[in-house]
């Protein structure tokens, strides 16, 4: 059986693709959106072992947005959330952050970094 992919949420083409390849490269499979709205979307309609979402994307909705949807209509994926944000020192990001209680990583990152993060949230590839 093959396994269930990562969902992607990330607004930026640039890191999307790089973050897509690197777990691609390291045997995840990933669909991806590119904003929280989308994202939502494609949650209502498909199956994923987890999600990795910008805090910040277009459209109005934001990570936290996001996460709040996981915890009302898909909770057996709340613990399987992971955020990737370039925007720690504004305050309100950190408190919508620590309000999910959601693990993040801070843009830039380095691959390795993603990819032991990944692991110990959606566990080892295939």
């Amino acid at each position: 059986m093959e396994r269930l992919p990562l969902l992607l949420i990330e607004d930026e083409r640039a890191v999307m693709d790089f973050i897509r390849i690197a777990l691609e490269r390291n045997g995840y499979t990933c669909k991806t959106a590119n904003s929280a709205i989308e994202g939502i979307k494609v949650l209502e309609s498909d199956e994923f072992i987890g999600v990795i979402s910008d805090m910040r994307t277009p459209g109005g909705a934001t990570g936290a947005d996001v996460h709040a949807w996981i915890v009302k209509n898909r909770p057996e994926l709340k613990n399987k959330v992971l955020f990737i944000t370039g925007d720690t020192v504004n305050e309100d990001t950190l408190k919508a952050l620590n309000a999910t209680g959601a693990p993040y990583i801070e843009k830039p990152f380095r691959v390795q970094e993603l990819l032991s993060t990944v692991e110990k949230i959606f566990g080892k590839a295939q």
